[in-house]
């Protein structure tokens, strides 16, 4: 995956974002009679700008794609003409002032759900919840999973599929209470499972829950029979062919296509003697794999991949799909889900119960962008909801500077009977603007320590 792709991935993501929301401010300021002065698209020099409709609204795509802005006419900020005033935003009864501002935050909302009602009605094709044998000393060992147990319901709630497990489990975990798993064995005999989540840490949100748990996805045994040779590769100029059954590696026995992948990998600019059958006849050659770098270790590569039975393969995935009236609910449903995951994962940071390191910043968000689009357009979209919900979620929160600062102080308002004064006002922009710096360096610190660690 190229840097240009991930950066084209990330910004076409963010500008869709900052157009949902703050075309949701701009809508509802129209809507109340507020003029509108500038629709902005990015901060700092303007790219492209031009005015359009009855006010001449100022359309505009600056340069650091990193937000946007609705100006509107308001006397704080300049000089109103008499016959104007009732327009500016500052005149405005406190509840259209209200609803202007969580006009953004609520388009997020809305955008997120329309994303997820498109991919439930479409079909999302996802991996069946059937689990394979668990690592001895787990909470999943522990409960008596067994491999090929597929999970039918978390907690009682029904799930159908390991994407649908692994969101349940993430949200049981922070409660760190036993939870009661139903399971469907190769027999098709009903089970359940009872799962230890007191020793689950929550410092490690981060990794791989399930794995964590003990809970991973069954993946059939592929059989050592090559299926592809890259043109030019080791594999090719050494004589293997498609349909080559590998027998052995250096003597010893070849029994799945991970032995073989462990054998190459062992053997990086080395020589590695295979003992292959080919129709009737059992041959043997040796080869040197290539030297290449993944992950930081030094590995070797022949370039083949193994022949996989694509029925027994179609057998374990699934397509989550559901009708017009029962995709827009399970949509809102997820929506709702998450954004309430959000704000106790945000909540628990707070108190110290949740580490820090959860916190993503851009160069993260921009990875995942990446690597969601590589991965196919309903895996970006659903990339694209999750993100317009955080920022939903995030421009909630009451921290001024933010919508949900501006809330705050109308809500003040609502119960003061006047405005808050101009001065707290400041005093309240001066920590906003401290506290999302602090968080930006958090966002930041955690991104570049990501990098680092891989």
């Amino acid at each position: 995956m190229s840097v240009l792709h991930t950066v084209i991935a990330f910004v076409l993501a963010l500008g869709a974002l900052v157009v949902v929301h703050e075309y949701g401010h701009y809508l509802v300021a129209r809507l109340c009679g507020i003029k509108v002065l500038r629709f902005s698209i990015g901060f700092g020099m303007p790219l492209w700008a031009r005015r359009f409709g009855r006010d001449q609204t100022e359309w505009v795509v600056a340069a650091v794609p990193l937000g946007g802005y609705v100006k509107m006419l308001d006397e704080r900020e300049g000089e109103v003409p008499q016959a104007e005033l009732g327009r500016a935003f500052n005149r405005q009864s406190v509840w259209r002032r209200c609803a202007v501002v969580v006009a953004g935050p609520i388009a997020n909302f809305l955008f997120a759900i329309l994303l997820y009602w498109l991919l439930f009605m479409h079909g999302v094709q996802e991996a069946r919840p059937i689990v394979a044998a668990p690592p001895p000393h787990t909470p999943a060992a522990s409960a008596g999973f067994e491999a090929g147990e597929t999970i039918r319901a978390v907690n009682g709630e029904p799930v159908a599929s390991w994407q649908d497990v692994r969101w349940r489990m993430l949200q049981l975990a922070l409660e760190r209470r036993p939870v009661k798993v139903e399971v469907l064995n190769r027999n098709n005999q009903l089970n359940w499972r009872t799962l230890d989540m007191s020793s689950f840490d929550e410092e490690q949100l981060e990794g791989d829950t399930l794995a964590l748990l003990g809970l991973k996805l069954y993946r059939p045994e592929i059989k050592p029979v090559i299926g592809e040779i890259v043109a030019g590769s080791v594999a090719q100029r050494a004589g293997l062919q498609t349909g080559d059954q590998i027998l052995a590696a250096d003597g010893k026995p070849i029994v799945s296509w991970n032995d073989l992948v462990r054998a190459v990998r062992s053997h990086p600019g080395s020589e590695l003697r295979l003992s292959y059958r080919r129709g009737n006849e059992r041959h043997e050659l040796t080869l040197v794999p290539e030297t290449v770098q993944q992950d930081g270790a030094t590995v070797g590569r022949i370039g083949a991949a193994a022949r996989l039975d694509r029925r027994e393969l179609d057998e374990l995935v699934t397509v989550v799909r559901y009708g017009a009236a029962g995709a827009l609910a399970r949509a809102a449903q997820k929506t709702w889900d998450t954004s309430v995951f959000s704000l106790k994962m945000l909540g628990r940071m707070l108190i110290g119960q949740v580490s820090w390191k959860n916190l993503s910043g851009p160069v993260t968000i921009a990875d995942y962008a990446g690597q969601s689009a590589q991965l196919g357009l309903a895996s970006y979209l659903s990339f694209l909801a999750l993100i317009s919900i955080s920022l939903g979620v995030l421009n909630l929160l009451p921290i001024p500077l933010l919508d949900g600062g501006h809330l705050m102080y109308y809500t003040i308002e609502i119960f003061k009977g006047s405005p808050v004064s101009d001065r707290i006002m400041e005093i309240g922009q001066k920590l906003g603007l401290t506290l999302l710096l602090v968080l930006m360096a958090f966002a930041f610190y955690n991104d570049i320590n990501r990098l680092i660690s891989g």
